[in-house]
């Protein structure tokens, strides 16, 4: 079964989630609220209620140490009480649960910028229930649940975070973070494995001067999912 909390200021919405959740097998929604704040104080209050009728002692209700008992939090960027989308990406994140982004965010850039800060993918409000259903299950899953609206900000996101790598460095930094060897990656991208190292370490020159220093192999991987540059090849 997995547990799914929502964070958002439309109670359309909120609504509309729990009729259409109740009918898919294996999934449960089962908590939702108006801000990360609201849903900390609901986690809290349940985990009390709990706690009070085992007869034990409440767990630790510190915001910083708590646990959210939620595989995946859907989470809209906008809310009403003006919260910074990268801090409640990351509180959740710190909480233990997984974040999907369910917005209808305008700005390309606070899309990427979700993602960046550890949201495992993006959805628009206006998908209909498979497709949430499946980005539910591939999130809760360890994946990264990918949407055209997520891969044409990616594409088109020239912010200063982002290197502008050329299509061999691009080519040559996939097919190395993906798990090949050095001489792999030169075989595969039909370089020499000299030429291979010196395309990594433009990539890594660029990340560096980017203020994102990347020197291994698993730095190299991440860059790749926090850039989408798989799904915007």
């Amino acid at each position: 079964m997995i547990t799914v909390a929502v964070v958002d200021d439309d109670r359309m919405l909120l609504d509309g989630l729990r009729a259409w959740l109740d009918k898919v097998t294996g999934i449960r929604l089962a908590e939702a609220a108006c801000t990360v704040d609201g849903l900390f104080a609901a986690a809290a209050a349940q985990a009390g209620t709990a706690a009070a009728e085992a007869g034990t002692a409440p767990a630790d209700s510190s915001v910083g140490r708590r646990v959210l008992p939620y595989d995946v939090v859907l989470l809209d960027l906008l809310l009403g009480d003006g919260s910074r989308p990268e801090r409640n990406i990351g509180r959740l994140l710190s909480a233990g649960t997984r974040v999907l982004i369910i917005s209808n965010a305008p700005d390309r850039r606070r899309i990427v910028d979700a993602v960046a800060a550890g949201a495992d993918g993006y959805l628009t409000k206006d998908h209909d229930l498979p497709d949430l259903v499946s980005a539910v299950r591939e999130v809760a899953a360890g994946g990264t649940a990918h949407s055209a609206e997520l891969a044409f900000s990616w594409v088109h996101d020239d912010g200063p975070a982002r290197p502008n790598l050329s299509p061999k460095e691009r080519q040559v930094l996939l097919e190395y973070a993906s798990g090949l060897t050095l001489k792999a990656t030169a075989r595969r991208t039909g370089v020499s494995p000299h030429t291979a190292k010196y395309y990594l370490d433009r990539v890594k020159e660029k990340y560096q001067q980017a203020g994102r220093p990347t020197y291994t192999k698993i730095d190299l991987a991440a860059r790749v999912r926090e850039d989408g540059w798989a799904a915007g090849t």
